[in-house]
């Protein structure tokens, strides 16, 4: 009866214990709580957790020497002034473009080192340049 009631807490034990050294789902929130792991990130122009790959604008890589292409996606504020741009392999998980009065341009600001344009392309579509070289669209 002891052998019993040694082997069955001995076994309790081990499942507690390697349960907690399992990452627990959904344990990987940031800090304004979306999940990457399920393919959530932070907007900040929605100010909400959205999925890049569900946005409706997505522009495709244009000339690559990777193996793969990449896509990016445009979410745009409700007044069409400003612009965030979800770029892969940024180092920001996201940019925000500003259109100055009247134009049909947005552009990066100063506080990043490359100069981001995005402009209108053909009749739905939109061009994203980098340093004045197109990189999506």
């Amino acid at each position: 009866m002891r052998k019993t009631i040694l082997l069955g807490a001995i076994f309790v034990s081990s499942l507690a214990f390697t349960q907690q050294k399992s990452p627990v789902l959904g344990g990987d929130r940031d800090v304004h709580g979306c999940i990457g792991s399920a393919g959530y990130t932070y907007s900040q122009i929605k100010n909400d957790c959205v999925r890049v790959f569900e946005q409706k604008i997505k522009l495709k890589e244009v000339s690559s020497d990777k193996s793969y292409t990449s896509v990016t996606a445009v979410i745009f504020s409700k007044d069409m002034k400003r612009a965030e741009i979800f770029i892969p392999d940024g180092n920001a998980k996201s940019i925000i473009l500003t259109r100055e009065g009247k134009s049909k341009m947005w552009k990066s600001g100063s506080y990043i080192k490359e100069a981001y344009v995005l402009v209108p392309f053909k009749k739905k579509g939109y061009q994203l340049k980098k340093d004045n070289v197109v990189i999506y669209q």
